[in-house]
Formats: structure tokens, sequence, C-alpha cells
């Protein structure tokens, strides 16, 4: 329902912002990540939001980028993971780190996170792995709009499907289309990259 929100910073603590848009105060959960790269009082905001509806409540959670957002509502689908533990994960671990540990089954790291106890960080080995082959998250690299945002997408979105991580399949696209001096159509751009993979 809402992709992001702009506005005046009002206020902020370690779990909670407010954000005013047109004359309107949103409260935004965040994570401590998020906290940690926020403005000052009063100066402008900029965050990619979620809405989450309950039963019992409405909260808009907000992220500094796309890709923790995109994040947050993966983990907030795993059985067991509510929005709690997943702020928890993304505002104590960097995105490339625990897609990172997800790959390599590294319980230890997982368990490092507040809240995170053996059982929990077992639960999203199993259905994380799954998960993030199947739904690339939103990479810095590709967050824009123009046709080369969009060319590396879809390098990096075909890379996933083939098995590479997220993280690397990230970083070869851009080495790739860094050596290209003419721009490549997307299957010249895959096969350069899959070379220097």
């Amino acid at each position: 329902m809402y992709d992001y929100l702009k506005g005046r910073l009002v206020s902020v603590t370690l779990e909670k912002a407010v954000i005013e848009v047109g004359g309107i105060g949103y409260a935004v959960c965040i994570p401590f990540s998020t906290f940690s790269k926020l403005p000052k009082q009063g100066e402008e905001a900029f965050l990619y939001t979620s809405l989450m509806v309950r039963e019992d409540s409405q909260k808009l959670y907000g992220f500094w980028k796309r890709g923790d957002r995109d994040l947050f509502e993966l983990l907030d689908s795993v059985s067991g993971i509510g929005p709690k533990t997943a702020l928890a994960l993304i505002g104590h671990m960097e995105r490339d780190l625990f897609e990172l540990s997800i790959a390599q089954g590294d319980l230890s790291a997982l368990c490092k996170v507040p809240g995170i106890g053996k059982k929990t960080a077992e639960r999203l080995l199993i259905e994380m792995k799954d998960k993030l082959k199947r739904s690339p998250l939103d990479l810095p690299l590709v967050s824009g709009s123009g046709p080369q945002d969009t060319l590396a997408a879809d390098a990096v979105s075909a890379l996933i499907h083939l098995g590479y991580p997220a993280p690397h399949a990230q970083k070869a696209v851009q080495r790739a289309l860094e050596a290209n001096q003419q721009k490549p159509n997307l299957a010249d751009l895959i096969t350069a990259t899959l070379r220097a993979l």
C-alpha cells in the first residue's frame, strides 16, 4: 500500500521514527540499522515502508534500503518469525552477511542476533534458503530505473535463478558492466558475467 515515505523527521527513538508528510505524522517502526542512518530531527527523511495488518493492529515499518524492506517481508513470511524478530535480524546483520549465513548453514552467526535461539535459527536456515533462491532481493546496484539499471537487474535476477548467491551475482554484474565499453545486451552481459564468476 505504501512503498515509501519522504518527509520531515519529527522525532526518532531506537525503535520508532515519526515522519510528517503533508501534515500527517506517520509512526514508523524501524530496525537499529535504519536508526543509525537517519538525519537530524527537522531534516528530510526517506524510508521504504511495509504495512503489516493484523487482527488487532496495523503497523508501518520503515527501512533505509529497499532490499532491507524486501528481506523484512520475506522473513515475516517464515512460520514463527514475526515482525519483531525480522526487525532484530535486519537491525543486527548486514543483508549480505545474512544471505551468506543462510547459504553456508551458519547457525552460530544467526544465534548472535538478540531473540534468535537455536530452533528459530534452524527454521530460518531451512525456509530462507529456498525463499532467497526464488525471490531475489532488490540490490543497491539495481535500485534505479534507467535502461542500465534495468539491464543489470535482469542479469542479476538470471544469475540468482541459476543458483548464484545474490551478493556474488551483483558484484559480478557490476564488474562486467565496468569492463564493457559498449552497452551490452542482456545475453552478452550474462555471458560476460559468467566468465568472470
